[in-house]
């Protein structure tokens, strides 16, 4: 009867169950490619933004995270002073300020 049917082999079976580490891997994976597609990239542009904002001084033109284009007249440890237009001031925090632009974008006539 053995020709026709094979035997179970109850071994195999055992033998064949994922271990820890074979289950764990694959999280692991996803991990990694996590951090390094969109934890690291986004940590650099927080740390370049944070040097950017760091070194704004007088006279360099800025674009806020509202939209607003204008001249730093005076610095202050959180707060700059921008003229957006001739004889027009506002006061910002030093964090809204998304860019810094080419000399010349903002012209106050």
């Amino acid at each position: 009867m053995d020709m026709f049917i094979s035997s179970a082999w109850a071994q195999d079976a055992a033998a064949s169950a994922p271990s820890m580490l074979e289950g764990l891997l694959p999280i692991v994976l996803i991990f990694v490619v996590f951090y390094f597609l969109l934890i690291r990239p986004q940590q650099k542009r927080a740390k370049e933004h944070r040097n950017m904002v760091e070194a704004l001084g007088v006279g360099e033109e800025v674009m806020t995270s509202g939209g607003i284009l204008g001249k730093i007249i005076a610095v202050d440890d959180q707060w700059l002073r921008v003229e957006v237009a001739k004889g027009v001031e506002v006061s910002v925090a030093r964090s809204t300020v998304s860019q810094t632009v080419p000399k010349g974008s903002y012209k106050a006539d």
